[in-house]
């Protein structure tokens, strides 16, 4: 018998080159020479009208147990008793309609893969015949008006026979090979099978004498991915099929990328970015068939700027342009324009406004010392907003905005010069279209025409009336689907973004940026990155042979928020590998950056606070920094965001610790007790009122424990507490505690000489009720301690 060989699909066009002697290609059918574009099979079950996925799937599997049982041989069965078994008052009439329905939606996700059709016509160039074999409930006649209606009559037509398991009552592994040798009369080991299965068609084939190739679709990782993509999309998008157009692609490209940031660009990006380049330019037809005039297509740098280049890889004679407008300039010019100032100043003051407010404003830095300077300060930004909204400022800051105005339209002539009538559509990743909200009465007004905007995700704050549109919005999804790709977008960001500095004004045309802030390595990984997308944007049409895509532009929308999703709130470690020193850069004419993700963090404040550091944290890529704390942390993050969860503290709560104490108040001393509440990975937090300062504390560890972890101990005020303040935020207080009777042998490692050990805590002074929080793990109870001489041993190799 002889063994099975592996084959990657880049790999399969060549796949009779250096094997001699071979006379006849078999193929199996089913990822093999036909592609589905969902997840799994079932999947497009949930395509069947009357039928939900769970009936469908029970019909099979009594079709086949009955099968089985009259003929205790095989329990192959066909898609017409599938339905006999489903459907048992259905008239023959309407299951001959079902049936019919069903190989119509396959066809309809089914595709050709293209290597596997290069390698059949390596077979024709050579005069083989090439054989189909395929464990399948489609007789042969239905099989091959799947391939006919999926794939085309010239991959079709190169097919000689077709042998279907339900046919000849035996799968690949219990007799069909045989079937396939005794007709076609060639001797196995002049015989090539190519198929996905390791048992039905690399291990039975083997058995049978054949000369296999085992096809490995995809590697470790890309299972994964795609195993969470469909997992990710079903919850944020209930009851919807599994759809993954773009596994083909995936399946050639990727193992041929060069290192891992390019393979997180073509096998993450490229597939999302795609979609959106396809939605857009269905977008602008829709425009230009709307409106007449001509749609002008304007990406916005710099978020704007990998989905600009996709767009041109992917069409590259369809005009666009790239243009500078941020949030800073469009801002900046509207200040000319009628109400513009209090629009500004209402929408944007907060208790922390103050010179970047002012800078917005177009005041320049020793006009803003001026007029801090000349406020009273007990009224902090409500003083800045009378200022700004009244006196002489108004008509300076008004014909700054107008000058700034005039620069910006000299400049967008320069780039793209419309004529009155025409629609400029503006195109960024979202989310709110703030620039648009900005800048669309300056452009309307002065320029003529209509502006649009197109967006990857939309979620207006409030409603504008404005023409925007994004390919994730409000239309196909609620509010808190929205919210929660909102809450972590920004790694998207820094992967589309353009290595450049924000604009911040114009002269002659031309636009004027602020320095670069990041630069060096994460510049080098982005690079990579991009040009992995761009390769998947130039490639993946060529992977798939259709004979039609009726279905294209909806199921890949919904892969592409399946996608995202997963990428969001399940990146993979080799992903995370390649973020890891990313820092986030605002857009708001200022030099702030902070880092993308902190895993210490989360680990911090699962253990101080537990999940219920999930519903308060405003990390700026949370979901990375949670991956390493098991995947229900990262999917309760995900379902918490998605629906809105409301959880309280005490949800989490499910059961205590009492933890003995001794107060102290500087002249009388009680015990009481306090119950500890479960955080993460066995920590607890013991939340201890100390009034405002006046109690000293000890905690009597010694009662319980022989051996504990003393994660950390700090005062913070019991309003910050209540409100889900992370213990090491700001407003925490060290606590400087004291050890009697315990001592401590490693880090954070405790151990407890008798029951009359204890943590004193000394009070710390304040004006406001405050809480002492000590989080520890318990390791060894007093109740069931092991002998001391072993406990430090085995207690080290715990905590290690």
């Amino acid at each position: 018998m002889s063994s099975p060989e592996t084959i990657l699909p880049h790999q399969l066009a060549a796949a009779l080159d250096g094997v001699g002697g071979i006379r006849m290609l078999s193929l199996d059918c089913f990822d093999t020479l036909l592609w589905r574009d969902v997840h799994a099979p079932s999947d497009l079950f949930a395509l069947l009208d009357g039928i939900t996925p769970d009936q469908r799937i029970r019909g099979e599997a009594a079709a086949r147990k009955r099968q089985l049982l009259a003929h205790q041989r095989s329990g192959e069965v066909t898609l017409r008793e599938i339905y006999a078994a489903l459907l048992p008052e259905a008239d023959a009439a309407e299951r001959e309609a079902r049936v019919a329905h069903e190989i119509a939606v396959e066809a309809r996700h089914c595709h050709a893969f293209a290597p596997t059709v290069e390698l059949m016509r390596a077979a024709k160039r050579r005069r083989m015949p090439i054989v189909v074999v395929s464990d399948t409930y489609l007789e042969r006649d239905q099989l091959a008006g799947l391939i006919r209606a999926a794939a085309g009559d010239a991959v079709a037509d190169m097919i000689d026979h077709i042998f279907c398991s339900c046919d000849h009552r035996a799968a690949k592994g219990e007799g069909l090979f045989d079937v396939m040798l005794r007709r076609t009369k060639v001797r196995p080991d002049r015989i090539l099978h190519v198929g996905d299965n390791p048992r039905a068609d690399a291990e039975a084939g083997a058995r049978h004498g054949l000369r296999t190739r085992h096809l490995i679709q995809f590697g470790a990782h890309a299972v994964q991915r795609l195993r969470q993509e469909k997992a990710a999309g079903a919850l944020v998008s209930a009851n919807a099929p599994g759809f993954q157009p773009h596994r083909a692609a995936i399946a050639i490209g990727e193992p041929q990328q060069p290192d891992a940031a390019s393979a997180l660009g073509y096998g993450v990006l490229g597939p999302m970015l795609t979609t959106f380049a396809r939605w857009l330019a269905d977008e602008a037809d829709a425009l230009q068939a709307a409106r007449g005039g001509r749609v002008h297509l304007l990406f916005l740098l710099r978020d704007g700027h990998l989905p600009h280049e996709t767009f041109a890889a992917m069409m590259p004679d369809r005009p666009t342009h790239t243009v500078e407008i941020s949030r800073f300039t469009a801002a900046a010019a509207r200040l000319g324009e009628p109400g513009a100032i209090a629009d500004f100043v209402h929408a944007e003051i907060g208790d922390d406004s103050g010179r970047h407010f002012l800078r917005q404003l177009l005041l320049a830095d020793d006009e803003i010392t001026t007029l801090i300077d000349s406020l009273p300060t007990e009224r902090g930004a409500y003083a800045i907003a009378e200022a700004v909204g009244a006196g002489p400022l108004t008509p300076v800051i008004a014909a700054r905005g107008a000058a700034f105005a005039d620069r910006l339209i000299d400049y967008l002539r320069h780039v793209v010069d419309p004529a009155a009538g025409d629609t400029l559509m503006l195109v960024d990743l979202g989310y709110n279209g703030t620039v648009q909200d900005n800048v669309e009465v300056v452009l309307s007004r002065r320029l003529g025409v209509h502006v649009a905007g197109r967006y990857l995700l939309l979620s207006e704050n409030l409603p504008t009336g404005r023409d925007k549109r994004g390919m994730i919005d409000h239309r196909h999804h609620d509010a808190e689907a929205l919210s929660a790709f909102m809450g972590t977008i920004a790694v998207i960001e820094q992967l589309c973004t353009v290595a450049q500095g924000s604009v911040i004004d114009y002269a002659d045309g031309a636009p004027i940026r602020a320095e670069a802030g990041i630069k060096g390595r994460q510049s080098e990984v982005r690079n990579a990155v991009q040009a992995g997308c761009l390769r998947y944007a130039r490639d993946h049409g060529a992977a798939v042979i259709r004979a039609a895509d009726p279905a294209g532009a909806e199921s890949a929308r919904q892969a592409a928020v399946a996608m995202l999703a997963r990428f969001l709130y399940l990146p993979l470690p080799q992903e995370l590998e390649v973020l890891a020193q990313f820092e986030h850069d605002t857009n708001l004419g200022t030099d702030h950056r902070v880092a993308l993700f902190d895993p210490g963090h989360a680990a911090t404040g699962l253990r101080e606070r537990g999940l219920f550091y999930l519903k308060r944290s405003q990390r700026m890529f949370l979901p990375a920094e949670l991956r390493g704390q098991g995947l229900p942390t990262s999917l309760a993050l995900l379902a918490q965001r998605r629906f809105g969860l409301d959880l309280r503290y005490a949800d989490f709560c499910d059961r205590t610790i009492d933890v003995p104490l001794l107060l102290v108040d500087g002249q009388d001393a009680f015990t009481d007790s306090v119950a500890a509440t479960p955080t993460h990975d066995g920590y607890h937090v013991a939340a201890i009122p100390v009034g405002r300062g006046q109690y000293t504390v000890g905690v009597q560890f010694g009662r319980r424990y022989e051996w504990l972890q003393i994660q950390s101990v700090s005062f913070l005020p019991v309003a910050a507490f209540l409100a889900g303040e992370t213990i090491g935020d700001q407003v925490t207080i060290p606590a400087m505690p004291s050890c009697e009777g315990m001592e401590q042998v490693g880090p954070h490692l405790f151990r407890c000489d008798d029951a009359e050990s204890f943590l004193m805590v000394p009070p710390v002074g304040g004006t406001q009720p405050m809480m002492l929080a000590v989080v520890f793990r318990p390791l060894v109870d007093r109740e069931a301690a092991v002998p001391a001489a072993t406990a430090p041993t085995a207690l080290t190799g715990a905590v290690a």
